[in-house]
């Protein structure tokens, strides 16, 4: 009986202690109830001024690079920082923040030209920013485009050989070239002078000289890229004592973002019946000249010729080698419907067919160099009207190539792509491209551009309207400059992390073309929840101590680079992107001007505390393209629509040469 009491009791208690916690839980699910909307709203606030006082702010949080060199580089150095983002909202400028202020407080001679260059950019990058966003800048060019507008372009442009000298040897057709256009060339080839290593002949022996007499003649377009070569539209080359073929050539060719094509060779034989014509021109004329030699290595060497080409007779001596060492000619290029035209001394020599990705208005300078002394420069039948190379040619500004809204919540991937303020075109040719995926106009994946400023003021001003109006493109606030790539790059990691918190992170370029579903499908192989890094990964690479793509010891220490994807497409996952801006907040990440080795070696500081999966693949193309390819690289806006065509049909096959 009393066990029975006793029992009851306690079921009283532990009733009444039930209710008692039920009360306080209810008391506290109101209170935080009530707490939420507070909370949020004075967080949003808190963020919002923070956002607004943050730019060009002398007391904001400086990052840097910290370099393994001698001369640590840190970005409170610099002058950088990342302020926090507000995941969803639209954001023209990117986060990435630069006060020159910073520099004051550092002795001058610690600094490295690295140092220079980007305190240099970013304070000339502020500068043009803040007069496009007063309108100060767009102001000033409204006369200057009216007075534009009412002149015309020269319908001729002559030099004699002594201006072309002065002028760098270049002659500017001010309009380029349109159909019917022509430049005559009046020029002496120089005696042919003995070479080492003249680079077109096979020399057996290091001491062993070759007579050499060579010359080129290049149709140039607008310089595109700080770093790079101007593309040439053509390039036309003659070898007047040959070359490892051991005859006179004429070697043509095209060369965009510093990829040569496909060489065109003109060897002394006339193009066969069945090859294409241009403009009902053949290719290449013949000027066969050693009929005469009855030698037996001449004659085996007719017969061998003839097994391989299939002649079934000797061509009878009918024009000698258009170019003699020390004889005046007379060249004329002629642009057909089809290609352009060689003529020398009034003879037919050679056609070379137009390539893809380049446009007759695109050569806007002739230039002509080695061995050779030109007279005169002559251009005529231009075009009359301003080239069409401005961004209202280029750009559709029409709703359905407009960037759909921000999600909501994280997406899978996000793309951001580096781009150049006058790469009008190429950002085109992308909306209008793989842009269009199913997957990015859904929102599932994000794409932008990363651009920063040009130093041609009228390129800014439409480049902050092409970014209002298909909302597309963050502008990084530097002036653009090769060596500082990486920060793109850095800017790209935090939008993918602030903005959009993204699974995956990929990094590509303008002249890029990305193959949606293979990429993903890729990406996939890889466990759930693992780190990854995928592209065509580059093992054991060192780099370049001399030449025009040298890295001193300074800049890179060691004697080799850690393994890295190549630049043109990559993908890493969420926490290597997220471990990149904390590193670069806190004033730890170390900056190198390649910016596809920095990543690879952000990659290996990462999987030094958490393991990464590499994963490699050659159909992240480095250069050009390859059949069922993942990435196409240096491809013109033209091709990037074709490979789009080409994809809609369900064949990942790549498009002609240029």
């Amino acid at each position: 009986m009393k066990r029975a009491r006793f029992d009851s009791v306690i079921s009283v208690s532990r009733l009444r202690s039930i209710q008692v916690l039920m009360g306080l839980l209810f008391l506290y699910f109101m209170l935080v109830t009530l707490e939420i909307p507070l909370i949020s709203r004075f967080g949003f606030e808190l963020e919002s001024s923070q956002l607004i006082s943050t730019p060009f702010d002398s007391n904001s949080k400086f990052s840097r690079l910290n370099s393994m060199s001698q001369d640590p580089i840190f970005p409170s150095k610099m002058g950088l920082s990342l302020p926090k983002r507000k995941m969803g909202e639209f954001k023209k400028v990117s986060g990435l923040i630069f006060d020159e202020k910073a520099f004051d407080s550092f002795d001058k001679d610690d600094f490295s030209e690295l140092h220079k260059v980007v305190r240099d950019a970013f304070v000339t990058g502020k500068k043009l920013f803040q007069d496009i966003e007063s309108g100060k800048a767009e102001s000033e060019l409204v006369s200057l485009t009216q007075k534009n507008r009412t002149e015309s372009c020269p319908d001729s442009v002559s030099l004699w050989g002594s201006e072309f000298v002065a002028g760098g040897k270049i002659m500017v057709i001010p309009c380029g070239l349109t159909l019917g256009s022509h430049i005559t060339v009046v020029g002496r080839p120089r005696w042919a002078h003995a070479e080492k290593d003249p680079k077109i002949t096979l020399v057996k022996d290091d001491e062993e000289t070759v007579m050499v007499s060579q010359f080129m003649m290049e149709l140039q377009g607008l310089k595109t890229v700080d770093g790079e070569d101007p593309p040439r539209i053509l390039h036309l080359n003659p070898r007047l004592k040959g070359d490892w073929s051991g005859k006179p050539v004429i070697e043509q060719n095209t060369c965009y973002r510093m990829q040569w094509g496909s060489a065109m060779r003109c060897d002394g034989w006339k193009s066969k019946p069945s090859e294409e014509t241009v403009d009902g021109q053949v290719k290449c004329e013949k000027w066969i000249r050693d009929d005469d030699d009855h030698s037996e290595e001449s004659k085996a060497t007719w017969w061998l010729k003839r097994l391989i080409s299939g002649r079934t007779k000797k061509v009878s001596i009918d024009w000698p080698y258009p170019f003699v060492e020390n004889k005046l000619f007379v060249l004329t290029l002629s642009a057909g419907l089809e290609g352009y035209h060689i003529n020398v001394d009034g003879r037919h020599i050679t056609s070379f067919p137009y390539r893809t990705g380049f446009t007759l208005e695109d050569a806007t300078g002739l230039f002509v160099n080695g061995d050779i002394d030109v007279h005169s420069v002559f251009a005529a039948s231009l075009p009359s009207t301003h080239p069409s190379f401005a961004p209202q040619r280029h750009l559709e500004m029409l709703p359905k190539w407009q960037a759909p809204p921000l999600p909501d919540g994280p997406v899978e991937l996000f793309i951001g792509i580096l781009s150049a303020g006058n790469h009008f075109a190429e950002r085109m040719a992308v909306r209008k491209s793989w842009m269009q995926h199913s997957s990015i106009k859904s929102s599932n994946i994000v794409a932008r551009f990363f651009v920063a400023m040009h130093g041609r003021k009228e390129i800014n001003v439409e480049l902050v309207k092409e970014a209002d109006f298909f909302g597309d493109i963050v502008i990084v606030p530097y002036m653009d400059n090769y060596d500082l790539v990486v920060l793109k790059t850095v800017a790209i990691c935090e939008y993918g992390v602030r903005t959009v918190s993204a699974k995956y992170v990929m990094k590509c370029d303008d002249d890029t073309f990305v193959r949606i579903d293979a990429v993903m499908k890729e990406v996939k192989k890889v466990r759930g929840g693992r780190s990854l890094y995928v592209g065509n990964i580059n093992y054991y690479h060192k780099p370049l101590r001399h030449g025009k793509w040298a890295v001193t010891y300074e800049e890179w220490p060691e004697e080799d680079y850690p393994p890295y994807a190549n630049g043109p497409g990559y993908i890493i996952s969420f926490d290597i992107a997220e471990y990149i801006v904390s590193e670069f907040e806190k004033h730890k990440l170390r900056l190198f001007k390649m910016e596809d080795v920095s990543m690879g070696m952000w990659v290996e500081q990462f999987n030094s505390s958490k393991p990464v999966e590499y994963v490699h693949s050659l159909k992240f193309c480095q250069f050009g393209c390859i059949d069922d390819y993942y990435t196409a690289h240096y491809q013109s806006p033209r091709q990037m629509i074709c490979l789009w065509r080409k994809l809609l049909l369900g064949k990942p096959r790549c498009c002609n040469v240029r």
